[in-house]
């Protein structure tokens, strides 16, 4: 070992009247020393300096390493099997008192150190023993679940262990086939959600919801605490959402039971709600697929089919006008200005066909920019699109049926 690491490691012994512990000794060489954890550095500079281990409780960590031990791991065991926690996968996380934490820090800026904090060793350690215990696999990416343990009493016999529980996220598509139900659920206008005689103590809106009709089943079979749903942007209550269907990622939070059966769950829960909604290729994915799924590239498209009813007999002759909208102004709807910034949203019109049912209706086949309002393009919405079907019509025009027949990939 090198001259210059004993005499360092000689006057950091020396400030701590040789109690300093052989984990935070090695902890301070583990960039120079190339063994095997910080508990072997420490006791190879030992070593090599002829001095004997500590007899006195570590100035630094005050012995906290001697806490990872059997009733350590039984305590944590006992809570996953108190809880029902199916897992693969997990992270340890700790909690340190001030004073540990202040004294390793002190000790690197005394002596110009640049390395682990202690609780990261901790976490390491603690990590391996679990690791054998539960044949499972730390994840520092995406785990199951996180065991956060409270030493800032371990002093007192006080050790607290407490067990988060990281979400699960199933991707899938989703249909509608009938009017009337919200993508999410719908808090009752009236009380809040709370519950009262509008909403039959129900505290919603609607009765059911695209949402809902999934959700329920997996909480159930997760044994979650609450479900989120995440859509590739949304249909209104009145369109229907048909072709290969919309994307979505439900999330479900604090899942005691993550090995579910997505493809029995996908029949079982279409079955139930034949002729109302339908969910299509469930999957599990991570996390950052929620966030994914929201943002709309240029490639994107939706592509509608809308019946147009005129206040007055329109000229068929105008409908090839139709096939000159591209780009599209729109300042935010009357009837989204509520819940949507007020401002001026330039999408484009990609494709559209026009099929006359008579001297007042006809039928558009449109494919447009995703984030475009379909019901607003048609009517112009008191001028507020730019150009719209009624401008080109020169005749009042409203969107009386609306179905979504296809929402392309991110």
């Amino acid at each position: 070992m090198k001259t210059e690491i004993l005499k360092k490691a000689q006057k950091l012994i020396d400030s701590t009247d040789n109690n300093i512990c052989n984990h935070c000794l090695g902890r301070k060489f583990s960039d120079v020393l190339d063994l095997d954890g910080n508990l072997k550095r420490g006791e190879e500079i030992r070593k090599n300096l002829k001095l004997d281990n500590p007899q006195n409780q570590c100035p630094i960590c005050n012995d906290i390493f001697n806490q990872i031990n059997e009733d350590l791991i039984e305590k944590i065991d006992n809570k996953i099997n108190y809880l029902g926690i199916e897992f693969e996968t997990f992270l340890v996380g700790s909690m340190l008192s001030k004073d540990i934490i202040e004294n390793d820090e002190t000790l690197d800026e005394t002596f110009d150190f640049e390395v682990e904090p202690l609780k990261k060793e901790l976490n390491r350690e603690i990590g391996k023993l679990l690791e054998n215990h539960f044949k499972k696999e730390v994840e520092f990416d995406s785990q199951d679940i996180v065991i956060n343990i409270d030493f800032k009493k371990f002093l007192e016999d006080k050790v607290n262990v407490r067990v988060q529980i990281n979400p699960i996220f199933i991707e899938g598509k989703y249909n509608k086939f009938i009017r009337g139900i919200p993508q999410t659920k719908w808090p009752c206008r009236k009380c809040k959600g709370r519950g009262c005689d509008e909403c039959n103590d129900t505290g919603k809106q609607y009765v059911m919801s695209v949402e809902e009709l999934i959700s329920e089943r997996f909480l159930k079979e997760s044994k979650g605490y609450e479900a989120k749903f995440h859509g590739a942007g949304r249909e209104d209550i009145d369109v229907k959402m048909l072709g290969s269907g919309r994307p979505f990622v439900l999330e479900i939070k604090e899942p005691k039971v993550r090995n579910l059966d997505l493809s029995l769950l996908e029949k079982e829960i279409n079955t139930e709600n034949e002729g109302k909604t339908a969910y299509h290729n469930l999957k599990f994915v991570k996390r950052n697929r929620k966030a994914e799924i929201k943002v709309s590239s240029p490639d994107t498209f939706k592509v509608y089919r809308a019946l147009v009813v005129c206040e007055e007999d329109y000229d068929i002759e105008k409908l090839e006008k139709l096939k000159s909208l591209d780009k599209i102004e729109q300042f935010t709807p009357l009837r989204v200005e509520h819940r949507r910034a007020k401002k001026v949203r330039a999408k484009h019109v990609k494709n559209i066909e026009a099929n006359v049912i008579d001297s007042k209706q006809f039928e558009i086949i449109v494919k447009t920019e995703g984030g475009l309002y379909i019901k607003e393009l048609i009517s112009g919405d008191g001028e507020r699109t730019k150009p719209s079907i009624a401008d080109l019509l020169d005749v009042g025009c409203v969107c009386a049926q609306l179905d979504v027949i296809e929402v392309s990939e991110k």
